[in-house]
C-alpha cells in the first residue's frame, strides 16, 4: 500500500512567528515561496555587481516617481513572501515602515540570474504572475539580455521578450521615460 505524504504550507504570518521566536535567525538567506521555507542561491560577486549598477540606474531614473527596494521581502498573499533582488514600488507616506509592500504597491519587480536563472524561469516568474505583479524584467547574465515579462495570469505572463543591448526599455508605470538595455546590462 502506497503511503501519501502531505506538506504542510507555511503562512507569512507563521514565517514571521519563526522569525521572532529563533527558529529562523538572521542570517539565514530564506525566503516563503507558496508556503515552503526555500533557501535562497548564495550570491556571487557577477550577481552583486550587476544589482548594484541596476539599483543604480532605475534609482536616477525613476527614484522621483518610485521608491526603490532592494533584496526586500514583498508579500504575495498568505503563502509567499519573496525577496526580489529589486523593486520599484508606488511612494508611500511610511516608505513601508508600517507594512510591507503588496503586489498592489508594486510598479515593476526585477530577478537578476546569474546562477538562478533555472528558479528564476521556473518558480519566480509564476509566482509574479499568479499574484498579479503587472511587470517583471529577468536579467539573464549568462546570455546578457534582459526578459520582460508583462500582462500576469494566473498560468504565467502572457506578454514576454528580450530585450538586448542598442534597444531602449522603459517600465509600464513610466512609458515616457525609457533607459538604454546597455546602461542596464553593464
Amino acid at each position: 500500500m502506497a503511503v501519501a505524504l502531505t506538506r504542510r504550507r507555511f503562512t507569512v504570518d507563521e514565517y514571521h512567528w519563526m522569525a521572532r521566536v529563533g527558529i529562523l535567525g538572521e542570517d539565514d538567506r530564506v525566503e516563503l515561496i507558496d508556503g515552503e521555507i526555500v533557501e535562497m542561491v548564495p550570491i556571487g560577486p557577477t550577481h552583486v555587481g550587476s544589482v548594484i549598477r541596476f539599483t543604480g540606474r532605475l534609482a536616477r531614473q525613476y527614484g522621483d516617481l518610485a521608491e526603490v527596494s532592494v533584496q526586500n521581502p514583498v508579500r504575495l498573499g498568505e503563502y509567499s513572501e519573496p525577496e526580489p533582488d529589486l523593486v520599484l514600488l508606488r511612494p508611500r507616506a511610511d516608505s513601508y515602515r508600517l507594512a510591507l509592500p503588496t503586489p498592489a504597491d508594486v510598479l515593476l519587480v526585477v530577478e537578476v540570474a546569474d546562477t538562478s536563472l533555472a528558479v528564476d524561469r521556473r518558480v519566480k516568474l509564476p509566482l509574479y504572475a499568479r499574484a498579479g505583479i503587472v511587470e517583471t524584467w529577468l536579467v539573464d547574465l549568462p546570455h546578457d539580455v534582459l526578459h520582460v515579462h508583462r500582462e500576469p495570469t494566473p498560468d504565467g505572463y502572457r506578454l514576454a521578450r528580450a530585450a538586448r543591448r542598442g534597444e531602449r526599455i522603459a517600465p509600464l508605470a513610466f512609458p515616457d521615460r525609457e533607459i538604454a538595455v546597455a546602461d542596464l546590462l553593464g
